[in-house]
């Protein structure tokens, strides 16, 4: 009897066959992630043609990611010349810390007493974190730190502080990362004084949990006196 002929599936055709993204996606997904990693600093000035080689598009789903971009903040465009990366300025720094000051001491603070799960979560990030810093790769470091926070608020289960916090993702990852670079010295003390959030967890010890968030978010407002370079 003749072989019966195999039918593919999704799961077992080629992933060649998978459709790429469109690509104003993949404009807009790469000058991102290099704005939040700081591969384009601020200052840079980015043009439509460089963008375009460099993701292998024509110039159009460049524009259309580039006002996407400057919507959420990062970019300013110049007619016929590019987009500027913004920096990270003074005010938006106490910005930021003055709303994950109030998130965040509410958020562990109602964490206590502190459940297994977000015990050994907090546990593994924070292992995670140490050997990133070991590393030297500091955006995936950034990355970690923000998730190990995010686990906190989350763990009160108010969505809409969670949603609040989540506002806040690309503006953390940003400072996260250019302050790793500009004050090398800080990884270290930011892995410690994540040890004391949890210990504090542990302990079921509200009030030293938010001490310690309160000292570790707080310090930040040293950078809001000038821009972060």
């Amino acid at each position: 009897m003749p072989a019966a002929a195999v039918t593919a599936t999704p799961a077992t055709r080629p992933a060649a066959t998978l459709k790429r993204p469109p690509a104003a996606e993949r404009v807009y997904a790469h000058v991102k992630q290099a704005v939040l990693e700081r591969r384009y600093e601020g200052g840079t000035l980015l043009t439509e043609g460089e963008l375009a080689e460099a993701v292998g598009v024509s110039r159009t789903p460049v524009r259309e990611a580039l006002l996407k971009l400057e919507v959420e903040g990062l970019l300013r465009l110049y007619p016929k010349k590019g987009a500027l990366v913004l920096p990270v300025s003074a005010q938006e720094i106490a910005d930021v810390v003055e709303t994950r000051l109030l998130v965040e001491t509410h958020a562990v603070r109602k964490a206590v007493p502190a459940p297994a799960s977000l015990l050994t979560r907090l546990g593994e990030l924070l292992d995670q974190q140490r050997v990133q810093a070991a590393a030297g790769d500091f955006a995936a470091a950034a990355v970690t730190d923000r998730c190990f926070h995010a686990e906190i608020v989350r763990s009160g289960g108010n969505e809409i502080l969670s949603r609040l916090y989540d506002q806040l993702r690309d503006r953390q990852l940003r400072m996260g990362v250019a302050v790793m670079h500009s004050h090398p010295d800080r990884i270290a003390k930011t892995l410690a004084e994540h040890e004391e959030i949890l210990a504090a967890l542990v302990a079921g010890d509200a009030e030293a949990a938010v001490a310690v968030v309160t000292r570790h978010v707080g310090w930040f407002q040293n950078l809001a006196r000038g821009e972060v370079r």
